[in-house]
């Protein structure tokens, strides 16, 4: 009887474990999801609906390298752009094809067996039409006269020594062209980069950043131009292929906001030098203009402004004078670069904007290509205008 009585018990137990187990409504346990791939190309695991994190267990991390995912942008590697030395020497061919015929024209007139009047008339009208400038133009052709009765007899060598001796004498072979981008004691150098739309000053701010890794220095740059946020990104761009930092604000912000906290980062980050693009200003926008000078004003709140230079277009010639002149009045211009030098042949803006300012061309535009900014040789640019 016992034995009945414990089978029918066994049969009992098995019939309410086996309704339990199909009992409809029981979770299936959550399946694994395999590791999905970062933009940065680490392993993450996909969380399933209503899973908490004790649900989870380490991942360990993928072996073997990984390809970018769709989407992904590659980091781009950093340049090492050539050293500052010698680059004007190695541009020149590119300055002698717009220069040449300035040039050219010059070493004929003077190599003419007679030299009249009209002949020195001709001489004048090339240096002007050059965008020499009067009074300039007409102490060269002093010069040469006196030097020509002296001389005699002339050689084609002749005639081209007195022409460049002259040519350097009124470029200025004394002038101060280094750029001052060195660190001094706690402070970076400061580089406040001015001028019109459309000179090319972004871009000149990027290229300068160039040159200055490539003489081994540290930079930051700092997009200050917040009425253009092409602006900004295109100094990100030229950052990120040098590796320099780029301090840049929210479109519209304040100006001197951006540049306070550029030179702020910089002190901080221990940079060499920080450069600041700022707006291009209409020089005719008191306004505007006002506010450049307020930018300044702010930076020099945390460390001195060492360099202002002023980006001008070679290419408008005597219309730049205008523009350099009121930029002068409102920031302390300590150096001119002429962009676009390669394309005209009125090389004599040189001579223009020197006089007229009384600050020296510092660095010089010659190309599209990022190393075609060049720091300014006065003998280099004279032999590239008359040629070998």
């Amino acid at each position: 009887m016992e034995f009945v009585i414990l089978a029918v018990a066994i049969v009992v137990v098995a019939v309410i474990t086996g309704a339990l187990l199909l009992r409809p409504g029981r979770r299936k346990a959550p399946p694994r999801v395999p590791p999905a791939r970062t933009s940065a190309g680490t392993a993450t695991e996909t969380r399933p609906a209503g899973a908490t994190v004790a649900e989870e267990e380490p991942v360990a991390p993928p072996q073997g390298p990984i390809e970018p995912s769709v989407g992904t942008m590659p980091i781009p590697e950093i340049e090492k752009p050539p050293p500052s030395a010698g680059r004007l020497v190695r541009l020149r061919a590119r300055l002698a094809r717009s220069q040449n015929t300035f040039g050219r024209s010059l070493l004929a007139l003077l190599s003419r067996d007679t030299l009249d009047d009209d002949a020195w008339d001709e001489i004048e009208d090339t240096l002007l039409a050059a965008d020499m400038g009067v009074a300039p133009a007409r102490q060269i052709v002093e010069d040469l006269r006196t030097k020509v009765q002296v001389l005699g007899s002339r050689t084609p060598a002749d005639v081209r020594e007195l022409l460049r001796g002259e040519l350097i004498a009124q470029i200025g072979a004394d002038w101060d062209r280094a750029l001052h981008t060195e660190r001094h004691g706690t402070r970076p150098a400061i580089v406040l980069v001015v001028g019109v739309n459309g000179t090319g000053k972004t871009t000149t701010c990027g290229k300068l950043g160039r040159v200055l890794v490539g003489d081994d220095r540290r930079v930051l740059l700092g997009a200050a131009d917040t009425f253009r946020a092409a602006a900004a990104d295109q100094l990100v761009t030229w950052g990120t292929r040098v590796g320099a930092e780029v301090v840049r604000g929210a479109e519209g912000a304040d100006p001197a906001s951006v540049a306070f906290e550029a030179v702020r980062q910089g002190i901080d980050s221990k940079v060499d030098t920080v450069i600041i693009d700022t707006a291009g200003r209409l020089h005719t926008k008191t306004g505007l203009m006002d506010e450049l000078g307020k930018v300044k004003r702010v930076v020099e709140k945390q460390a001195e402004v060492d360099e202002v230079l002023l980006v001008l277009d070679a290419t408008t010639g005597q219309n730049g004078l205008q523009q350099a002149r009121v930029f002068a009045e409102v920031v302390n211009v300590t150096g001119i670069v002429l962009t676009k030098l390669d394309g005209t042949a009125k090389g004599g803006i040189v001579v223009a904007v020197q006089r007229e300012l009384g600050v020296p061309v510092k660095l010089v535009g010659l190309g599209e290509g990022p190393d075609d900014l060049a720091p300014f040789e006065p003998g280099p640019f004279v032999d590239a205008i008359l040629g070998d």
